[in-house]
C-alpha cells in the first residue's frame, strides 16, 4: 500500500500535481466569474431602482428566478440547455451540426448569474443607504448624472457594499465545487478521482477541505487589505 506522502507527492505515483491543477481551475473560475457577477449585479440593481416600471419588473423577475433556483439546477439548465439551444439553431443551417458547450464557460455563466442576483441586493441596499442629498449636491455643482455617479456615489457605494460583496466572494469560491458535476476538473473532482483510484477517500477529501479553507483564509486577508485601502481613501477625501 502506498504511503500518504507518496500519494501526496508530485509525479507519476502521486496526486499533488492533479490537485494543483484543480486548484488552478477553481481559482480561475472564481476570478473569471467575479467581474461578470459584479457588472450584472450592478446593472440589475440600477434596474430595480429605476423610474421605469418595466425595468423594475425585469430586475425583480431576474433576482427571483436565480435566487429561487438551486445553484446546481441552474448549472445543469445552462450547461445542457445552452447546448441543446445552440444545436437547434446550428441545425437550421447544417442538419448534421453537433455542438458541445465548454464546461468552464457554462460554469462561469451559471455561477455569474447566481452571484449577480445576490450582488444586486447588496448594491441595492448600498444605493438606498446613500442620502438623496448626495445626488442633489452633485447636480448643484454642475456634475452630470454620470459624473455624479462616478465621482460622488460610486466611492460611497463601494465602501458600503464591500462587506456584503466580500461574503458573496467566499460563497462563490465554495460554489465552484458544483462544476465537478459537469466534468470540470476542479479541486473536488480531482480529489474524487484520486479517492476512487486509491481508496483513500478521507485523505483526499480532507486535503480538498484544507485547500478550500486555505483559499478562504487568503481571501480574507485580501478582503481586509481592500477594506483598509478603501477606508484610507475615504479619510483622505
Amino acid at each position: 500500500m502506498q504511503s500518504v506522502w507518496t500519494l501526496l507527492s508530485w509525479g507519476p505515483e502521486g496526486w499533488l500535481d492533479d490537485i494543483a491543477y484543480g486548484v488552478f481551475i477553481t481559482v480561475s473560475l472564481a476570478a473569471a466569474t467575479l467581474p461578470v457577477g459584479l457588472v450584472i449585479g450592478f446593472l440589475v440593481a440600477l434596474a430595480k431602482q429605476a423610474d421605469e416600471p418595466s425595468l423594475r419588473l425585469a430586475g425583480n423577475i431576474y433576482t427571483t428566478i436565480f435566487r429561487g433556483l438551486p445553484e446546481l439546477l441552474t448549472l445543469f439548465i445552462i450547461f445542457y440547455g445552452a447546448q441543446i439551444g445552440i444545436q437547434q439553431v446550428m441545425r437550421l443551417f447544417d442538419p448534421t451540426a453537433s455542438v458541445e458547450v465548454n464546461a468552464f464557460v457554462s460554469g462561469m455563466i451559471a455561477l455569474g448569474v447566481v452571484f449577480s442576483s445576490y450582488a444586486s441586493e447588496v448594491f441595492l441596499s448600498a444605493f438606498r443607504a446613500i442620502p438623496k442629498g448626495q445626488y442633489e449636491g452633485g447636480y448643484s455643482v454642475g456634475l452630470s448624472g454620470w459624473q455624479t455617479m462616478r465621482l460622488v456615489v460610486l466611492p460611497q457605494l463601494i465602501r458600503i457594499a464591500l462587506p456584503g460583496l466580500a461574503n458573496l466572494w467566499l460563497i462563490l469560491l465554495k460554489d465552484t465545487a458544483l462544476v465537478s458535476a459537469i466534468g470540470l476538473t476542479d479541486i473536488l473532482r480531482q480529489a474524487g478521482v484520486a479517492a476512487r483510484v486509491t481508496k483513500h477517500a478521507f485523505l483526499f477529501f480532507g486535503v480538498a477541505a484544507l485547500i478550500y479553507l486555505l483559499l478562504a483564509i487568503i481571501s480574507s486577508f485580501g478582503i481586509n487589505a481592500i477594506e483598509r485601502a478603501v477606508s484610507r481613501q475615504q479619510v483622505q477625501r
